[in-house]
């Protein structure tokens, strides 16, 4: 594969030292492995190739792999989610948690200036936060398969829809004409900043795009959904 390709993958990524399924794909894994969750929709995921949709370790992988090649690479810390870092743990008052009536225990997830962190301890009227993402330090093993490659220009909107918001084409209807891309949704709003990531990303990458028009379109009585 190349920069900039666009397919869909597969994938089960383990955590090295003990084994244990952090991300998959496939719905049938899942059950079997014991890690199903109905909240998740399951099935292969579209990305661009070298445009970081994915860690990096596993897409410099991608660009050693053709299509319907199945692969198991390792990824090592500093190309997966980074070493883990002190300076990533942080002592926040618990005062600034209360003002917000949050009140926080051991093991949650908070959220601090649009950073998650997970509680570790409370002592003092003070709270140990690590901000370090949950994998940092891991070395990784991923069990890669590259399903298929899309070329066709309509065909990758709907990749980058079903990436960034999750649409297919039952609520999106993509139309092209010279070379003015229209996107219909129906009953549904998209957020602006997941608008933005979508035209960001079509301009930067379909090059036969000069123009994008958004539509939402709603039935009588259909209240809009987010």
């Amino acid at each position: 594969m190349q920069k900039g390709d666009f397919v869909y993958i597969s994938y089960v990524g383990r955590i090295k030292e003990s084994g244990e399924i952090f991300d998959v794909t496939s719905e049938e894994i899942a059950k079997k492995e014991g890690v199903y969750n109905p909240e998740i929709k399951y099935g292969d995921i579209p990305i661009i190739v070298g445009a970081g949709f994915v860690i990096p370790g596993l897409d410099e992988e991608l660009e050693k792999m053709n299509v319907g090649e199945k692969k198991v690479v390792e990824i090592e810390p500093k190309r997966a989610f980074g070493e883990r870092r002190e300076d990533f743990i942080k002592l926040i008052p618990e005062t600034e948690f209360k003002k917000q009536n949050i009140n926080v225990k051991v093991g949650d997830f908070v959220n601090v200036n649009g950073i998650t962190g997970r509680v570790l301890s409370i002592n003092a009227g003070r709270v140990r936060v690590d901000f370090n993402h949950p994998l940092a330090g891991k070395a990784l093993v991923y069990e890669v398969e590259i399903k298929k490659q899309v070329t066709d220009a309509k065909e990758k909107i709907y990749a980058i829809l079903k990436y960034f918001s999750n649409l297919d084409e039952s609520v999106a209807n993509v139309k092209i004409e010279n070379r003015e891309a229209e996107i219909e949704i129906k009953g549904l709003q998209i957020a602006n900043k997941v608008k933005e990531n979508i035209v960001k990303t079509i301009f930067q990458w379909i090059k036969e795009i000069n123009k994008i028009r958004f539509s939402e379109v709603y039935e009588k009585g259909e209240k809009p959904k987010s």
